[in-house]
């Protein structure tokens, strides 16, 4: 376990710039799913995100080798695993159901901390994302909580393994600089992404017309359109997820598990303000419960750090 001494203020200012940046170019998915499939989307990015590591270590030195190859390995694997089965959940669920269960992370990353690792879990911190986990819902919608069966454990999985993943960023690879651990989380996608295009060219399925068929289409020769905000999702996904993964390497992953649920008043912003959706009354009272539970763990964590 490393001994790095919590900076909890710094991180939550880290999510909040990751918040920002994600939920201005996650809104612009839509726009990419129009003509290509997910499989291409995460394989272009990931060349994409190579190309530009490259050029930091070129320029400014970055080190993307890691210290321990096992370490970086199973973390990229582990949160490449979560991103697929929350992609794969949403051929056949909802997306306010699917968003639902991965936003469950929290909830795994303080019971993970605590059997796996002993590490001790406050009052605040229950209260915290208890509150936080009431914000999603209410900000998702009722029909977060409907439908539920089998098939809804798999966007719950992919909530585990992304909060496994969000402890290991920390507890396994503390000593990794952010640049190795974004270079092996885009090396997994991007593997993935080859894999899928592989199969669907091989094995290639029935595709809907738009955004529908995101899942289920295979390589096609895309637009300059697509390129472009490809890019943009790989340059905005090097500066967010990079000051994410610093985020957990400083903090407690308890605490930036919740923090981190920022991110769905920050894409709900950018969706008003680039495609003029409003929000629900209870949507609304949804993002300030989770405002309300960050700012629990940031104080609490000001009070613990004076």
């Amino acid at each position: 376990m490393t001994a790095t001494k919590d900076r909890t203020l710094m991180a939550a200012g880290l999510i909040s710039v990751y918040a920002f940046v994600i939920g201005f170019t996650d809104n612009y998915v839509r726009v990419i799913a129009e003509e290509a499939g997910l499989w291409q989307f995460h394989f272009t990015r990931s060349c994409m995100t190579a190309v530009l590591l490259s050029l930091g270590v070129a320029i400014w030195g970055f080190r993307v080798r890691p210290r321990s190859w096992r370490a970086v390995v199973a973390r990229s694997a582990i949160h490449g695993s979560a991103m697929v089965i929350y992609f794969g959940a949403l051929a056949f669920l909802d997306v306010a159901l699917v968003a639902a269960g991965l936003f469950t992370a929290p909830i795994w990353v303080l019971l993970i901390s605590r059997f796996a690792y002993g590490h001790a879990i406050g009052p605040v911190q229950v209260m915290a994302v208890a509150l936080g986990f009431v914000g999603v819902i209410l900000v998702l919608g009722p029909e977060a909580l409907g439908g539920a069966s089998m098939a809804a454990l798999l966007p719950i999985l992919a909530g585990a393994l992304y909060a496994l993943g969000n402890i290991a960023t920390r507890e396994w690879c503390g000593a990794e600089s952010a640049q190795t651990l974004l270079a092996g989380f885009f090396g997994a996608l991007g593997i993935i992404g080859a894999v899928g295009m592989v199969a669907l060219t091989l094995f290639p399925l029935e595709v809907p017309v738009g955004p529908d068929g995101f899942l289920q289409r295979g390589p096609v020769w895309a637009s300059g359109e697509f390129y472009f905000w490809t890019f943009v999702q790989a340059a905005g996904s090097l500066i967010g997820v990079g000051f994410m993964i610093r985020a957990y390497q400083i903090t407690d992953a308890s605490r930036a598990s919740v923090l981190e649920y920022v991110i769905l008043p920050a894409s709900a912003f950018w969706t008003w303000v680039i495609w003029g959706k409003g929000l629900e009354p209870l949507a609304v009272l949804g993002m300030v419960l989770i405002v309300a539970a960050g700012t629990l763990i940031a104080l609490r964590a000001k009070a613990e750090e004076a």
